[in-house]
């Protein structure tokens, strides 16, 4: 005979972590969407508009950590690590837009590898900005996103990345490339 009482206490603790885990996919979803349209608003310049929808995400993500402490498994779900690489790539391009520094997380605490797959996003978002920054003449822009994307990898370069992030940090090694090919056109015309 089986015992009853103890497969009727998996079974709860298995739905009830799926019920959880569904919630945390939606959740997520929310906030890395948010996250995605608030350095969509920023390469605008409409950094007001990027405030509020980093505040909601940044809403979204402190709620999921709260209602998920008792549940450590949830963290390491793929959709809420995505939404929180997104959410550090926009939080880090604001910090690079409005206080023209790039540094920690102010109210969201954040595993080294997730900051970094996030940081590692940013150079691409300094290339894009550099390009709308060439078009529009801001010379001294483009020059100062060249040089923050420098900054980043010189940091990046010494952390001997591997799996997962070595592939993002390549990547922004190549949006590096790009930005100095962008600084040198535009040191041509200038």
């Amino acid at each position: 005979m089986l015992d009853k009482k103890y497969f009727t206490q998996i079974r709860e603790e298995l739905l009830g972590y799926a019920v959880k885990r569904r919630g945390t996919i939606k959740d997520a979803g929310d906030a890395q969407h948010l996250a995605k349209k608030a350095i969509f608003a920023m390469q605008r310049d409409g950094v007001v508009e990027a405030n509020d929808l980093l505040s909601q995400a940044e809403k979204i993500l402190i709620e999921l950590n709260e209602k998920n402490k008792k549940e450590p498994a949830i963290f390491e779900e793929g959709s809420y690590k995505a939404a929180l690489e997104e959410y550090i790539e926009a939080y880090l391009f604001h910090q690079y837009l409005k206080q023209k520094t790039i540094g920690k997380l102010a109210k969201i605490k954040v595993d080294p590898d997730i900051f970094i797959s996030g940081l590692c996003d940013v150079p691409g978002e300094l290339l894009r900005y550099a390009i709308k920054s060439a078009t529009e003449k801001k010379y001294e822009e483009v020059k100062r996103c060249r040089q923050t994307a420098e900054e980043i990898i010189g940091e990046l370069v010494d952390m001997n990345l591997t799996g997962y992030n070595r592939q993002k940090f390549d990547q922004a090694k190549q949006a590096l490339h790009k930005l100095e090919q962008v600084s040198y056109e535009v040191s041509l015309r200038n």
